[in-house]
C-alpha cells in the first residue's frame, strides 16, 4: 500500500466541546499565504471552532497531481446540432 494516499486528510467529524460530542464540521478557508494555505474546521451544531489544518503549496500540488483528471466530453460544432 503506498504511503502518498495518506499524505492529506480531510476531517469529516470531530469532538466539539460545547456540544460534547462528535458532530459533523465544515472547513472554512482562513487565510492565503504564498507558501500555504490556512483552514479552519466549524462545528456544524453550534458553529464554533473545533480544528484548523494547514495545507502547503507542496501538499497541494501533489494532491492535483495524483488526482484522476476528469474525462473531457465531445462538443459538437455549432450549427451542426438539430
Amino acid at each position: 500500500m503506498s504511503q502518498q494516499q495518506f499524505e492529506n486528510f480531510t476531517a469529516s467529524s470531530l469532538y466539539c466541546a460545547k456540544c460534547k460530542t462528535a458532530m459533523p464540521v465544515r472547513e472554512r478557508l482562513l487565510l492565503v499565504l504564498p507558501d500555504r494555505e490556512l483552514y479552519d474546521y466549524l462545528c456544524t451544531g453550534c458553529a464554533s471552532s473545533v480544528g484548523q489544518r494547514e495545507v502547503t503549496a507542496g501538499d497541494k500540488l501533489m494532491a492535483r497531481a495524483a488526482a484522476p483528471r476528469p474525462r473531457r466530453r465531445a462538443i459538437a460544432p455549432r450549427g451542426l446540432v438539430p
